[in-house]
C-alpha cells in the first residue's frame, strides 16, 4: 500500500474510534396530562377515532361545488402555504449541510509558475545536457499538484447534534406547512359558507322586498277605495318600509364582494380573475365523527411542531456543551512538486505531509456556562410552549363542541319562532285586506317574521363555521407519523 493509502486508513480509523460521544441529554418527549373523554358532550369518545376521525378531502361532506372545486388549489396556489413550503425545504437543506460535516473536506490544489533571471542560468545549462548556459536557459518553469484532506473528528457529538437539531426544525416545519395548509382550507371553507349565508340573506331580503312591495300595493288600493282603516300616513309608512328593505339589498352587495374577493386570494388568484355566481343552496351541516381527545397529541400539525421544537431545543444543549471539550482537526495532503516542470508526475518528485491540530479555550469569563445556560432555558421556553398549544387544542376543541350542542338548541327554538312568525304575517296581512287593522300591524309582523329568518340564518352560518372549526382543531387528517426523518 503506498504512503497515501496508509494515511487515508489511518483517518479512516481514526473515525470510527473518535466518533461514539454524545455531549448534552437525550431527548425524551415531556409528558402531557391528557383527559380520559371530552366533557362536551358528555360520552363524546370513540374506541379507534383514527379510523372514524375526518380524513383528507374533509370538505366533500359539506356537499357545496364551489368548495369541492377550490380546496385542493390552496395546498399548491396559496401563497401562505408556498412560504411555508419554501421555509421546509430550505430547513431540508440545513439538514444536508449540518451532515456534510461529518465527512473531510477533500480538494485539489495546483500551481505553476515560469520565472527567469541570471540566476537560473545554471539550471538551464543543465536543462540542455550540453555543459553551458543556452539563450533560454535563463527561464525555468515549475509546478506542484497535490490533493488535500482537512477533518475535524465529531470527538463529543457536536455535529451529531447539529444534525439532530437541524433534523428537529426541518420537521417542525415540515408539521408548519401542514399546519398552514390546514389553516387556509379551513379559512377557505370558512369564507365559502359566509359567501353562502350573504347569498342567502340577500334571498331573504328580496322576499322581504317583494313582500313590501305588496303591501304598499294594497295599502294604495284600500286607500283609493276610501277604507276608513287606511289612513294617507299608512301609505307613507308602506313606502319607506319599501325603500329601506330595497337599500339594505343594495347593501348586502358589498360583504358578498369582500367575500369573493377573499376566496380569490386564498386559492391564489386575482380578485378579478375568479367569478362566483350567486348560488340559491347552503352547504350542509355535516355530523364530524368523535375521537379521544389523546389523539389530539398526534392529529395536530401545530403540537407536532411545537413537540419537534423541544426536540431541536434539545439539542442545543449538546451543542453549547461540547464547546467545553477540545477540538481536533487533522489534515493531510499528498502530490508531486518538481522544478523544472519536466517529470512532474514522477513518483521521484512525490510529496506529502499529516497533521493534526488541536484548540482548547482555557479562560472564557463565563461564556461557555451562559450559553448552555441560554440553552436551557431556551428548552424550557420549548417545553411550556409545547404544553401551552396542548392546552388551547383541548379548549378550542371544548369550545367548537359546546357551540355546537347550544346553537342545536338555539337553532331548534329559532325554527319555531321563525315558523310562528310567518304564520303571524300571514294573519296580520289577511286581516289587513280584510280592513279590519291598520298597516302599522302587518309592518310589525313583516319585521318580526324578516328578524327571526335572519337570526337563524346566523344560527346556521355559526354552526357551520364551528363545524369547520372542530374540524380543524381536531387537526383534519392529519397524524404525526407523517412527519418525515429528513
Amino acid at each position: 500500500m503506498n504512503t497515501l493509502g496508509v494515511k487515508w486508513c489511518f483517518v479512516g480509523l481514526a473515525s470510527g474510534l473518535l466518533g461514539g460521544c454524545l455531549a448534552g441529554p437525550n431527548y425524551h418527549r415531556p409528558p402531557v396530562p391528557v383527559p380520559e373523554q371530552y366533557k362536551e358532550p358528555p360520552g363524546w369518545t370513540a374506541a379507534a377515532p383514527a379510523d372514524a376521525a375526518p380524513k383528507g378531502d374533509w370538505w366533500t361532506d359539506f356537499h357545496d361545488p364551489l368548495l369541492d372545486e377550490l380546496e385542493p388549489l390552496v395546498a399548491v396556489s396559496n401563497q401562505t402555504v408556498r412560504q411555508n413550503y419554501a421555509n421546509y425545504q430550505e430547513a431540508l437543506a440545513e439538514v444536508k449541510v449540518a451532515r456534510a460535516q461529518l465527512f473531510p473536506s477533500i480538494g485539489i490544489a495546483g500551481s505553476a509558475t515560469r520565472s527567469g533571471g541570471p540566476g537560473n542560468a545554471g539550471s538551464g545549462a543543465a536543462i540542455g545536457g550540453a555543459g553551458t548556459p543556452t539563450r533560454t536557459g535563463s527561464v525555468i518553469n515549475s509546478a506542484t499538484l497535490e490533493g488535500t484532506a482537512s477533518w475535524t473528528p465529531d470527538l463529543w457529538g457536536k455535529v451529531r447534534r447539529l444534525i439532530e437539531e437541524n433534523a428537529a426544525i426541518a420537521q417542525s416545519d415540515e408539521a408548519l406547512l401542514a399546519n398552514a395548509t390546514l389553516s387556509e382550507q379551513t379559512l377557505l371553507a370558512t369564507t365559502v359558507i359566509e359567501l353562502r349565508i350573504a347569498d342567502a340573506n340577500i334571498d331573504l331580503q328580496q322576499k322581504t322586498v317583494d313582500a313590501y312591495r305588496d303591501a304598499l300595493r294594497v295599502t294604495k288600493a284600500q286607500g283609493a277605495a276610501g277604507i276608513t282603516a287606511t289612513p294617507p300616513s299608512a301609505v307613507i309608512t308602506a313606502q319607506v318600509a319599501l325603500e329601506t328593505s330595497q337599500s339594505l339589498l343594495i347593501g348586502l352587495g358589498v360583504a358578498r364582494a369582500q367575500y369573493a374577493h377573499a376566496i380569490a386570494v386564498l386559492v391564489g388568484r386575482n380578485p378579478e380573475d375568479l367569478d362566483i355566481p350567486h348560488s340559491e343552496g347552503v352547504p350542509m351541516l355535516p355530523a364530524v365523527p368523535a375521537g379521544l381527545p389523546s389523539t389530539l397529541l398526534q392529529r395536530r400539525p401545530d403540537i407536532a411542531a411545537a413537540e419537534r421544537t423541544m426536540k431541536a431545543q434539545n439539542a442545543a444543549i449538546g451543542i453549547a456543551v461540547a464547546a467545553y471539550y477540545p477540538t481536533i482537526s487533522l489534515s493531510g495532503a499528498a502530490g508531486f512538486s518538481q522544478s523544472p516542470l519536466q517529470g512532474l508526475l514522477h513518483s521521484a518528485n512525490q510529496v506529502w505531509s499529516i497533521g493534526a491540530t488541536g484548540t482548547e479555550t482555557v479562560f472564557d469569563f463565563g461564556e461557555r456556562h451562559a450559553e448552555v445556560q441560554a440553552a436551557k432555558a431556551a428548552y424550557e421556553a420549548a417545553v411550556a410552549s409545547y404544553r401551552s398549544t396542548v392546552l388551547n387544542a383541548f379548549q378550542a376543541v371544548e369550545n367548537d363542541l359546546s357551540g355546537l350542542r347550544i346553537l342545536a338548541d338555539q337553532a331548534r327554538a329559532l325554527d319555531t319562532a321563525v315558523h310562528d312568525a310567518i304564520r303571524g304575517t300571514e294573519i296580520a296581512l289577511a286581516e289587513f285586506q280584510a280592513g279590519t287593522v291598520d298597516y302599522t300591524t302587518v309592518a310589525v309582523a313583516q319585521q318580526t317574521q324578516l328578524s327571526n329568518q335572519q337570526n337563524a340564518l346566523t344560527v346556521e352560518e355559526s354552526r357551520l363555521v364551528d363545524t369547520v372549526s372542530l374540524i380543524g382543531d381536531l387537526g383534519g387528517g392529519w397524524s404525526d407519523s407523517r412527519l418525515h426523518d429528513p
